[in-house]
């Protein structure tokens, strides 16, 4: 018996020689597709206010930011943060960067030939660029500052207005098929002109103006089954559009027949003082509850589960009963309520009782086991090595738990082969190239662990080449006998070649204990 577990281990291949520093460039990179949005803060203040600009998100690993702003009296787009790595920046709570602009909005100004004189609408843009290709942007993040005098900005525009929007529904819910449901939209300022228009998913109910702050419509065409609600205002004027939280609206069906059946165990009749068992199955399953009863003596009410309810009396006195379950729906409009027939039932005279036990023990057989408490291992970015005909990088394989509780103390191997590497561009390091040296990290007292040897990585086998050297082949982490836990580790050691091409790289490294 055996049991598997792989791991997925993630390297990064950046092209060229290591560099250290960051180049500093005055031109904006070419456009990239935009990626993010971004804030400025403060939100209001003036040309000689130091302002910070926050993105949606942060920029890929490795790279540089170059910030540029746009707008009345800019003849070309001006520099406000010059090339550098995105390392010399704060993370803010939304993961995105926290940039300080170089200078003031009036120094930037005084840089173009004729002074700008702030006015209107000004975009800031802040690429994601490759250190060793300035030139281009790997995505961009957007924002904007309107100058409402020519010293003055703030963040929003002050040419529209925000709204919200909230939808109610009269009745609450849930309703029947059928029901007349008024939906009602609330827009926020009031004083907001323009229509709402109402949704059941995808699909439009009607439109309504806007009067007093709110619009609404009537509808009874919602099937049975559960909507999702939603209002969207289009404003007129200078008010912008909003759209209202999704609104989860059940609608029920006809009420659908149930029937009750009732089963009394022991069947027929049963000793005073004896546990009587009565049981009830509901069909269709509907969610309620179930009412007891012995004749017109109530024995007491259990909720539906799963379709069924049970409950055990032993207050029955002598004599004959006539034993009845009666169905109540939670929801009555989804299901009808139902009664089952009666079934004749006699207490006889307690004649004395017998019982018995049984004392069981069971002997585990055991099990042999393999886990690891984390499954991801990040090796550096590859380095070139002094000959310069190696990229080179190491880590450390996270622990490997090995359990054995089996009875016989048979021992175990553990063994480790990995795939090749490949990246997100379909491009591969042969696994040959990766090594290791197990290490036995703990055991139990009862237990002798032997690390299996040093499997040195290959040096630099190309993609696709046939190869048993390194991991490609099967390779033993160590060897162990005796019942408890062991934790064993290893060095890994990987050899790429330099014409590896740059990319994220991925490999599964097969663990198996047998």
């Amino acid at each position: 018996m055996f049991s598997t577990f792989k791991r997925s281990l993630g390297v990064a291949v950046v092209a060229g020689m290591a560099m250290t520093g960051s180049l500093l460039l005055s031109a904006a990179p070419a456009s990239a597709a935009v990626v993010g949005t971004l804030t400025v803060t403060p939100a209001t203040g003036t040309d000689n206010t130091p302002a910070t600009v926050n993105t949606s998100a942060a920029c890929p690993a490795g790279t540089n930011i170059i910030g540029r702003i746009t707008g009345a009296g800019f003849t070309t787009a001006q520099t406000v943060r010059n090339n550098s790595p995105i390392s010399s920046y704060s993370v803010n709570a939304a993961g995105g960067l926290v940039v300080p602009l170089a200078d003031t909005f009036r120094a930037f100004g005084n840089l173009q030939s004729p002074p700008v004189v702030f006015a209107g609408k000004y975009d800031i843009v802040i690429s994601c660029i490759a250190p060793l290709a300035p030139g281009t942007s790997l995505g961009d993040f957007v924002g904007s500052v309107w100058f409402t005098s020519n010293t003055a900005y703030q963040s929003t525009d002050p040419t529209t207005t925000p709204t919200t929007t909230t939808l109610a529904t009269t009745p609450a819910g849930p309703v029947s098929v059928g029901t007349s449901v008024t939906l009602t939209a609330t827009v926020a300022p009031a004083a907001a002109t323009g229509s709402v228009q109402f949704f059941d998913g995808a699909a439009s109910l009607g439109t309504s103006p806007v009067s007093g702050g709110t619009a609404s419509i009537s509808t009874s065409a919602l099937t049975a089954g559960s909507h999702s609600l939603t209002a969207v205002f289009t404003g007129t004027g200078n008010f912008e559009a909003s759209t209202s939280a999704p609104k989860t609206f059940v609608v029920n069906g006809p009420a659908t027949p149930t029937t009750t059946a009732l089963a009394v165990s022991p069947a027929s009749s049963s000793q005073q003082y004896g546990n009587v068992a009565l049981t009830v199955t509901v069909s269709p399953t509907a969610a309620g509850s179930v009412q007891f009863l012995d004749g017109a003596t109530a024995l007491g009410t259990v909720a539906v589960s799963g379709g069924t309810a049970t409950l055990t009396v032993s207050t029955l006195a002598l004599g004959s009963h006539s034993l009845v379950a009666a169905f109540t729906p939670a929801n009555p409009a989804s299901f009808t309520a139902s009664t089952s027939a009666a079934i004749d039932y006699t207490i006889t005279a307690f004649t004395g009782a017998t019982a018995s036990e049984t004392i069981t023990t069971t002997v585990e057989a055991g099990a042999l086991v393999i886990s690891v408490a984390d499954s991801s291992v990040v090796l550096a970015s590859p380095t070139l090595n002094t000959a310069g005909d190696l990229l080179v990088t190491s880590g450390q394989l996270k622990p490997v738990t090995i359990t054995d509780t089996r009875a016989g103390n048979f021992g175990w191997n553990v063994s480790g082969q990995v795939t090749d590497f490949l990246s997100s561009g379909s491009n591969t390091i042969n696994g040959a190239n990766l090594g290791w040296g197990p290490t036995l990290i703990d055991k139990a007292t009862a237990q002798t662990v032997t690390p299996g040897a040093t499997v040195a990585a290959a040096h630099g086998v190309a993609p696709g080449a046939a190869s048993t050297e390194g991991l490609k082949v099967s390779r033993t982490l160590a060897v162990g006998l005796g019942l408890g836990t062991a934790h064993l580790g290893a060095s890994l050691a990987l050899n790429a070649p330099t014409s590896t091409l740059p990319g994220t790289y991925t490999a599964t490294l097969t663990l198996t204990v047998i």
